[in-house]
């Protein structure tokens, strides 16, 4: 096929990449944890661990699941927030030849349980806050080995019994919980340290996660990430933005949560394999507690989603940072608005690089060339190395440059598949190889992607196609709005209305008619909102994205 974007790419970015050393995460982790062993390689609330250490840990942590009896293949569970515990238990469960299943921490019982039954997993590392939630599901799974570990464990001494007597005296966050037959994270690394590591041998076409979607359209299923999956994934950004890294100097920002394959990938992988720190941020909801662990790093990438970004400017203490050594920001997971761009570059010099991914490909397609004078294009950027991609009409076919459709992913970093549900693996795979993304989207001449909306977000008026990203990207640029959501509504006249709900700044007087007035100089008269409901803040995902799902269901049930 043709690959228009190729002529678009910056000198010395190799078209293709290379697999047939065999690399795993596994052989990678060892690789780095013995080149930069006396580095660090994560810190969390001001301690860190070095390569070596983790290499150690690791070990442990692989020997305790040995030691329970889990042979290769097995699915273990990781139910963490941003703690140092994380990727002691991630590569401990790699190093062992075992699956990696992603769980978010504040599922509930319902979300907990199908994704334990439906993975199989057989074993789980699990935060105390979170244990009563398992406790009332465990006995329905087939989890038969847990792990609990306090919120400070790995911190240094006397910091970590600090850390657990505040979140369990003070603030009272652990609920009381039985789980008969757990051991405590430490226990569990004494037992494996004793038991020995021994290597396990791993090959690229062994399943490295089960890595769940969200679950906010139908249930939710495990994409299958073979290790080929997430090293060439690895290898393509790391051929994209190569010339950007100082390996073992980087200092990385992990604000998202690590159990999302966005930070899991571009943050702790991509990284750890070119020795870089990863900062993790436990709670970046807490965004002045956020501010001031910024204002000790001299941290060069920032990683995070439209929605964090903002957050930080909102911040009076953030402008205020030392921005010297920021290199690179990178935005996913939804649109990054033109307002967020231009005013984190008004703040620190650099915008914001957007690019394009999901659960399914490991995660990134697409990024924009991270040049010195890069700007805001409003683009996802150009497909990576390696990486083909198409745009379709609803019949299959292909679409020329500037005609919106489906955009249809091939390439190594590709799932293998949807988790024992071949039927919904083949409602999205084309007989070709091509992934449906369900995102619309539109290409250039020059090979430059645009994403226009979520297939199943777009809004009918009267007949016309209306994308809730063009309507909230011109309500943003509205100085007096934070930020925006836009659905659509019934309405018996046009089958459905735009409507737009606004976070406004403090103190601003923007009423309805001045977001109505707004949106008129900038979109046709069909696109504009008929209804305006101002919020003080907008549901979110743990990740930040906006969940236009609940404000649909919301206005419906009204």
């Amino acid at each position: 096929m043709e690959k228009p974007w190729l002529n678009s790419y910056l000198p010395g970015t190799p078209a293709e990449i290379d697999l047939g050393d065999g690399a795993t995460l596994v052989s990678i982790f060892e690789e780095s944890a013995r080149r930069f062993a006396d580095r660090p390689a994560f810190s969390c609330m001001d301690h860190a661990i070095s390569y070596g250490e983790l290499d150690r840990m690791s070990a442990a942590f692989a020997g305790w699941l040995a030691s329970a009896g889990l042979q290769p293949g097995a699915r273990v569970a990781i139910m963490l927030p941003n703690v140092l515990q994380y990727p002691v238990a991630l590569f401990g469960i790699l190093r062992a030849g075992m699956t990696v299943v992603n769980v978010n921490p504040l599922y509930t019982p319902r979300e907990l349980k199908h994704q334990l039954v439906d993975s199989g997993a057989e074993a789980i590392l699990i935060l105390e806050n979170f244990a009563a939630t398992l406790e009332k599901v465990v006995a329905e799974t087939g989890v038969k080995h847990v792990a609990v570990t306090g919120l400070g464990d790995l911190l240094a001494f006397p910091k970590r019994h600090i850390v657990n007597f505040v979140v369990r005296r003070v603030k009272k966050l652990v609920p009381e919980y039985q789980l008969p037959g757990h051991v405590a994270l430490a226990d569990a690394l004494a037992r494996g340290r004793a038991q020995g590591f021994e290597p396990v041998a791993v090959s690229q076409d062994d399943l490295a996660f089960l890595q769940y979607t969200g679950g906010t359209t139908g249930v939710s299923k495990g994409a299958m990430l073979t290790h080929r999956n997430m090293v060439a994934n690895l290898r393509q950004m790391h051929a994209w933005i190569g010339d950007l890294i100082d390996e073992g100097r980087e200092v990385v920002i992990t604000a998202l949560p690590l159990y999302h394959v966005f930070s899991l990938v571009c943050n702790c992988l991509l990284f750890m394999s070119v020795g870089g720190l990863n900062v993790l941020i436990t709670n970046p909801r807490d965004v002045p507690a956020f501010v001031k662990e910024l204002s000790k790093l001299k941290f060069s990438i920032i990683t995070g989603v439209n929605t964090l970004y903002n957050a930080l400017l909102q911040d009076p203490g953030f402008a205020k940072l030392d921005f010297s050594h920021l290199k690179w920001a990178g935005a996913g997971g939804m649109a990054l608005q033109a307002a967020t761009a231009q005013q984190w570059h008004d703040v620190t010099g650099k915008y914001v690089q957007e690019g394009y991914g999901l659960t399914e490909t490991s995660p990134v397609v697409s990024m924009q060339p991270t040049t010195v004078d890069a700007v805001f294009t409003g683009t996802i950027g150009l497909p990576l190395p390696s990486t083909e991609v198409v745009i379709r009409d609803e019949d299959g076919r292909d679409l020329a440059p500037g005609e919106p459709g489906e955009l249809c992913v091939r390439g190594p970093q590709v799932m293998k598949g949807y988790w024992q549900r071949p039927e919904a693996t083949e409602q999205v795979m084309y007989p070709d190889g091509f992934l449906r993304t369900g995102d619309i989207a539109t290409m250039d001449e020059q090979g430059f992607f645009r994403i226009v909306d979520r297939k199943k977000d777009m809004i009918l008026v009267s007949g016309f196609n209306v994308f809730p990203n063009e309507v909230e990207n011109v309500v943003t640029l509205h100085p007096d709005v934070i930020e925006a959501a836009c659905i659509g509504v019934a309405d018996p006249k046009s089958t459905e209305a735009v409507k737009i709900f606004v976070v406004k700044r403090e103190g601003a007087t923007l009423d309805a008619n001045g977001v109505i007035s707004w949106c008129r100089e900038s979109l046709t008269a069909y696109k504009v909102p008929r209804h305006v409901e101002f919020r003080a803040e907008l549901p979110k995902t743990n990740v930040g994205k906006i969940l236009r799902r609940a404000l649909r269901d919301e206005a419906q049930g009204g």
